[in-house]
């Protein structure tokens, strides 16, 4: 998602992009992989405020998977206010994007402990809520 990787992107070429790579044997499911990733290219800044991403089957061809898991990957990044979705403009980076997107990823680390040792949802908001008051 580099300017270069933009300008020179062919979907008949494997990706010119590190950060984009799938492991399609792996045990994490295809669509969190391709969100997973475009959060990063978010988070270092190869994807912008307002900057446009590939097309959807493109970055599928690219990247060896079905459209419908780029699309699905892109439907979670907009429910986390990551992208938008433009008609006829495509999908775009948001402003708030590159603040949240490490946060996101963070809140992420948190929940997957938590359902490891057994809380719930409400509880861990609760935790969340009690030590945000605490002072540092």
């Amino acid at each position: 998602m580099t300017a270069r990787a933009r300008t020179d992107y062919d979907a008949n070429v494997p990706s010119t992009n590190p950060t984009l790579r799938i492991d399609h044997s792996g045990p994490v499911p295809l669509h969190e992989q391709v969100a997973a990733a475009i959060r990063r290219a978010i988070a270092d800044g190869e994807a912008g405020p307002g900057e446009r991403l590939p097309p959807a089957r493109d970055l599928a061809a690219v990247l060896g998977v079905n459209a419908n898991t780029v699309f699905r990957a892109l439907r979670t990044l907009r429910e986390e206010g990551l992208v938008e979705f433009r008609r006829g403009r495509g999908v775009s980076v948001t402003s708030i994007a590159p603040q949240r997107s490490p946060v996101v990823a963070k809140a992420r680390e948190l929940a997957a402990v938590a359902r490891q040792y057994g809380f719930r949802p409400e509880e861990l908001a609760e935790i969340i809520e009690q030590v945000s008051w605490e002072a540092p």
